[in-house]
């Protein structure tokens, strides 16, 4: 189980929301690069970065701060990054600075032949991000509710080919109060494509229960406010995954 640290960029600084509304911003870092330099130093073997600035204004809004990043890490471990990406030209730009990931969320559903052929241009590298709440799809940086099904969505984009799918709880997202491991073994369980939890991750108990369904197509999760606030420390997180991993093989 991959332990997956989040870097969410807004007005170029490091912070955390709380369920995705921007005025519930915590600034953990001012410099994005010295803060991927820590993952890194931590242990990461991936990093999470979200344009927060970008999802919102629908195109990307902190290309400094990701340049920072991409740099600090100098291509020891891969980055996906998600926010404002809605044309091919963006994803191909993108991936020439050094991202190894692009991740499409709002586009997914506006907008599914972008997708497509999005999967078709840059094979292996497009994650689909599908946030959620009670099972329906959020856009536009969670701002708007859809009528869409989550789990609906998932199996068209995985007939496009994606990658991977990250399915964040929005209703958790920030507030420390746990994954929704059910919600997320239902959507592995539908799906081939390997599926990455969001949302809510705070304990070791979040770990065991994931390292439990890892089985089910579910191979890493994101962590965010609980490894900045010093509830988790990062390596010894991925030090229990790694553990537990191999226990339940």
């Amino acid at each position: 189980m991959l332990i997956i640290p989040a870097i969410d960029l807004k007005d170029g600084q490091c912070v955390r929301l709380k369920q995705g509304d921007m005025d519930e911003a915590t600034v953990f870092s001012t410099s994005p690069g010295e803060q991927a330099a820590h993952w890194l130093a931590q242990g990461a073997r991936r990093l999470h970065v979200v344009d927060l600035n970008g999802a919102f204004a629908g195109r990307q809004k902190n290309e400094r701060a990701i340049r920072e990043i991409v740099e600090a890490l100098d291509g020891e471990i891969p980055i996906q990054l998600g926010g404002g990406i809605r044309d091919l030209d963006t994803i191909e730009r993108i991936l020439d600075r050094g991202i190894s990931y692009v991740i499409i969320g709002t586009a997914a559903v506006k907008n599914p032949g972008f997708l497509r052929d999005a999967c078709s241009a840059f094979p292996g590298q497009i994650i689909v991000g599908l946030d959620a709440k009670d099972g329906k799809v959020a856009v536009d940086g969670w701002s708007k509710l859809t009528g869409h099904d989550v789990i609906s969505l998932a199996k068209k984009c995985e007939d496009y080919g994606v990658e991977g799918i990250i399915y964040t709880d929005i209703g958790r997202d920030g507030m420390l109060t746990g994954i929704n491991i059910e919600a997320t073994v239902r959507m592995a369980k539908a799906l081939r494509t390997p599926v990455i939890a969001s949302g809510g991750f705070s304990s070791l108990d979040d770990i065991r229960q994931l390292c439990e369904v890892e089985s089910e197509g579910i191979f890493a999760t994101i962590a965010g406010r609980a490894i900045y606030d010093g509830t988790l420390t990062f390596a010894d997180a991925q030090a229990e995954a790694d553990r537990l991993s191999a226990d339940f093989r």
